[in-house]
């Protein structure tokens, strides 16, 4: 039979996010029911709020989220009811071309429910990225639901479905951050001080905080950070130049996606070096460069989708790292929130005064 639980719904564009019922049907062939136990408040819900992504209203936003698996649709073999488990956006389908060709990270076909959600009079719902967890329950397709170690907290794990995994797996997975590197991010917000978890973790002797605000500058220090750099007063580049024995970085991460930053990471690398941009730019954005640094420099321009993971082996990684207290996932949280806080949670983001508010249920 189908559920009916409280949701967080964006009715139309820029308009305040209303806290409504919804139905969520039991799950069918491929698809589980899971009861969602905290979900992070994430800038690509603003995003959809404002129509930024695309015009389909209502959305049921939400998407970075934990919770236990109620029930599964048929042919569902790999998950039971109890299961504890955080949701991915991605879901390798298996057979797209660059699945079958081995990089199932670039899926392009992922995969998600196939039955809708509504609101109680029927008109269908848009889920944020293929999940809206902003709900008591929400349905999604088995793929997408990653089991996770159940000692791990909610409001913490939940992360790991999106901003956290973005920002560790720029380092790791797209920027290739090994040990000895040395790295520069710039921005550090959640995905910042994600990313610069990820370059602490995978053995840089040297990770570079880059920001004009010196609160987060200092807060970057507790997830790895070894030199912070103000660029509000200070030319950035020739700071992480002068930290770096004038040579520049092995790894440069944008988490900030303008066009300023982005040079700022181009010209921070050392010779051949690589740039990640993970920071998501506004659509009429541009970059302007010289053919010739970009031929003479070298090195590689890389963008990543959802730190180029993989969740079936990502998730329980990074579970495993915060259980063992490598990886501070509860740094993240600034405050834990309900449904009905959504909205005002939204303005604390953009005034800067957060990392992540996490809806608990």
């Amino acid at each position: 039979m189908a559920h009916e639980v409280r949701a967080v719904v964006a009715v139309k564009k820029g308009a305040p996010v209303e806290v409504r019922t919804i139905v969520v049907p039991d799950p069918g062939p491929g698809e589980v029911l899971v009861s969602v136990q905290a979900c992070g408040v994430c800038h690509t819900d603003l995003h959809y709020r404002e129509g930024a992504i695309n015009d389909d209203f209502p959305f049921l936003l939400g998407h970075e989220a934990a919770g236990t698996v109620e029930a599964v649709g048929a042919d569902v073999t790999d998950l039971v009811p109890g299961d504890y488990v955080v949701l991915a956006w991605r879901a390798p389908c298996g057979a797209c071309r660059s699945c079958l060709r081995g990089r199932p990270w670039y899926c392009f076909d992922s995969r998600s429910a196939d039955q809708q959600m509504a609101l109680l009079d029927g008109t269908p719902l848009s889920p944020a990225l293929g999940i809206g967890a902003f709900a008591e329950k929400t349905l999604v397709a088995a793929g997408q639901a990653v089991k996770v170690d159940p000692a791990a907290r909610p409001e913490a794990v939940c992360l790991i479905g999106c901003g956290v995994m973005a920002g560790y797996g720029a380092a790791v997975n797209t920027g290739g951050v090994g040990r000895g590197d040395t790295v520069a991010v710039i921005g550090c917000g959640g995905v910042g001080d994600a990313a610069i978890a990820g370059a602490s973790l995978a053995g840089a002797r040297r990770v570079i905080a880059v920001d004009i605000d010196d609160a987060k500058l200092d807060g970057a220090a507790r997830f790895g950070a070894t030199h912070t750099v103000n660029s509000r007063g200070t030319d950035p580049v020739a700071a992480v130049r002068e930290l770096t024995g004038g040579h520049g970085v092995d790894v440069a991460i944008d988490a900030v996606g303008t066009p300023s930053t982005y040079k700022q990471a181009f010209y921070m690398r050392d010779h051949a070096g690589v740039l990640v941009q993970v920071g998501v730019p506004d659509p009429e954005m541009t970059v302007d460069l010289p053919l010739i640094d970009l031929f003479s420099r070298g090195g590689a321009l890389k963008s990543s989708w959802y730190g180029d993971c993989l969740p079936t082996r990502d998730f329980p990684l990074l579970v495993d790292q915060y259980l063992s207290r490598r990886l501070d996932l509860g740094g993240f949280v600034s405050e834990k929130i309900t449904l009905d806080q959504v909205e005002e949670a939204f303005a604390s983001m953009r005034r800067g005064e957060v990392l992540r508010s996490v809806v608990v249920l």
